[in-house]
């Protein structure tokens, strides 16, 4: 009689649990090939600090920083009053997010408490067709129908550019950001919830306000500094809607034109390395760049540390 003995179908031996040997070489390309992409981004981003932290190093060691805060931002002549362009920035990103905050926030809640599931999927993607709208146009129409029908007849400003009618002009873009990931944290919210609410006798509105709200505070944090974030990074619409155009007076004024940093280092490059002015113009661009990278990076870290504190997990 033979030893052999043959095991019962479907039991499992060590033996059986062996990758193939070919299955086991595609595994590891592919998990090279992605580790390779991943330290190729990691190392882009480092060439990039690294430019940037090298040539403002040079501008801060070499400028006279008594023009670093002076009347306005004239960098050909010198002049590199920083405070212009961070004031202009927060004004803009303030008047951006005036707008984008109500209009996003209120745009995710419907979508996503009163909307019926056919009237969510037609309005969601006319909505993020916003986010689509190249910022040139934006820009073109904050300059052309929001200077002269908004800025001007209700707040008497001018008819052409300034920091209002850029700011205007940048919350629309930012409209999208708000209302799709406020959205999508609201709809993360158990259903439950919302249910033990109603079961309590709350209203619509009152389990909205009360409960679904404070449940996803942690996306809509995420949604806003986002949205701050983009803000403080347009270029485009500033540029051609914030009524200045290579150099600008100090203000606090909305209705006044100036340059937000972005604008200034746009306008100022003109797509060229070859920066005429005097002999830290061309790191002044970086010096700028570094102070707008410290500032979002700052925000990040400390809405990441907010979110965070406050999520909760269902």
């Amino acid at each position: 009689m033979s030893d052999t003995r043959v095991d019962p179908v479907g039991e499992f031996s060590v033996e059986s649990l062996k990758a193939n040997p070919r299955q086991a070489r595609k595994e590891r390309l592919i998990r090279d090939s992605l580790g390779a992409t991943a330290l190729v981004s990691v190392l882009i981003s480092a060439l990039i600090i690294w430019s940037l932290f090298s040539e403002a190093w040079t501008f801060i060691i070499e400028v006279d920083w008594g023009s670093v805060w002076d009347i306005g931002w004239f960098p050909r002549r010198g002049i590199y009053d920083i405070k212009t362009l961070i004031v202009a920035s927060l004004i803009v990103t303030g008047i951006a997010m005036i707008v984008a905050g109500p209009l996003g926030l209120g745009a995710a809640i419907f979508l996503s408490e009163y909307a019926r599931p056919g009237l969510r999927r037609t309005l969601k993607p006319i909505l993020e067709i916003l986010a689509g709208i190249p910022s040139v146009v934006l820009g073109f129409f904050a300059l052309e129908w929001i200077a002269p029908n908004v800025v001007k007849s209700i707040f008497a400003g001018p008819a052409a550019g300034s920091l209002l009618a850029a700011g205007i002009g940048v919350g629309v873009l930012t409209i999208p950001l708000v209302a799709s990931i406020s959205e999508d944290a609201m709809k993360a919210v158990p259903m439950a919830l919302r249910e033990a609410s109603s079961g309590l006798g709350a209203r619509k509105i009152t389990t909205t306000v009360r409960v679904v709200l404070p449940a996803s505070v942690s996306g809509l944090t995420a949604a806003f500094i986002v949205a701050i974030s983009r803000a403080l990074g347009e270029t485009m619409v500033v540029f051609m809607a914030g009524g200045a155009a290579q150099t600008a007076t100090y203000t606090h004024s909305a209705l006044d034109g100036s340059l937000t940093m972005t604008a200034g280092m746009a306008s100022l490059a003109r797509g060229t390395d070859a920066v005429v002015g005097e002999g830290l113009t061309f790191q002044s661009l970086f010096f700028v760049g570094l102070v707008l990278f410290v500032m979002t990076f700052g925000l990040n870290l400390v809405a990441d540390r907010f979110v965070h504190r406050v999520r909760e997990q269902y």
